[in-house]
């Protein structure tokens, strides 16, 4: 499948989607998330791919935000259906793939690029990057999760704190508060990810996938419903099978 704004490569099983309009500093408009939905769907239908990374191309941004001319005389109805298909083609999708999805974030991540990376199950940022959600700045608050996810993340106080202050933090503090794992020098970034992304291939697809599930759910009351099930679910599936059997066998699993 060929693309306009983004680029899609595999290497083994890791898939690397890299957003492409370094002229615009990476900022996502309706066809970027559009083709980022595709590329998505096309990691969770690909049995080859068991995970996967996303970064920005350049050297200045991850995302920027949102291409705020694409939508600056939107009625509220229109601004609802773009928010709405924001989280439902990309933030929502991403978080709830089968498969995980680690964020490179080498540069500025604003707004919905701020938005895109928290949907990511892993962070790992470049020590030049920013991240921040200014949307109270134009009148507007973040749109694509970003309400809902960073509290998650850093808790409650610090979330209002960035929210409200429409501040940019950098990467370390952003590691200091938990929002991102770790921080590279921008050269280690990517090697780093991918690193990372080689040790998790390795492990049970099956176990992972039903542990995006559950972890999806810890701050609700199905979770602990959700991981006693899960648990019980995977001793009947190939996957536990191989792992005890290699565990006692004392060799590596073939997963």
């Amino acid at each position: 499948m060929s693309y306009e704004n983004i680029i899609f490569e595999t290497e083994g099983p890791i898939a690397t989607i890299t957003i492409n309009r370094p002229q615009s500093l990476n900022a996502l408009n309706v066809k970027t998330i559009a083709e980022l939905s595709e590329a998505v769907d096309q990691i969770g239908k690909d049995p080859n791919i068991r995970i996967a990374i996303i970064t920005g191309s350049g050297e200045k941004a991850f995302v920027a935000g949102a291409d705020i001319k694409e939508f600056s005389d939107f009625s509220s109805a229109q601004a609802q259906e773009l928010a709405t298909k924001g989280h439902q083609s990309m933030t929502d999708k991403i978080e709830n793939l089968n498969k995980p999805v680690i964020a490179a974030i080498n540069g500025f991540a604003l707004g919905g690029g701020l938005e895109l990376a928290m949907s990511c199950h892993i962070r790992y940022a470049s020590d030049n990057a920013k991240l921040g959600l200014p949307e109270v700045t134009l009148g507007l608050i973040p749109g694509y999760g970003g309400t809902q996810r960073l509290p998650k993340l850093v808790g409650k106080g610090l979330a209002n704190e960035m929210i409200f202050s429409a501040k940019m933090i950098s990467a370390q503090r952003a590691k200091e508060i938990g929002l991102v794992n770790d921080v590279f020098i921008p050269e280690e970034l990517l090697p780093k990810a991918k690193e990372l992304a080689i040790t998790i291939s390795r492990n049970s697809p099956m176990a992972i996938s039903k542990a995006i599930a559950a972890v999806n759910l810890s701050d609700t009351d199905a979770g602990f419903e959700k991981e006693i099930k899960s648990f019980g679910e995977l001793f009947e599936m190939a996957d536990k099978k191989e792992g005890v059997a290699a565990f006692i066998e004392k060799r590596k699993p073939a997963f």
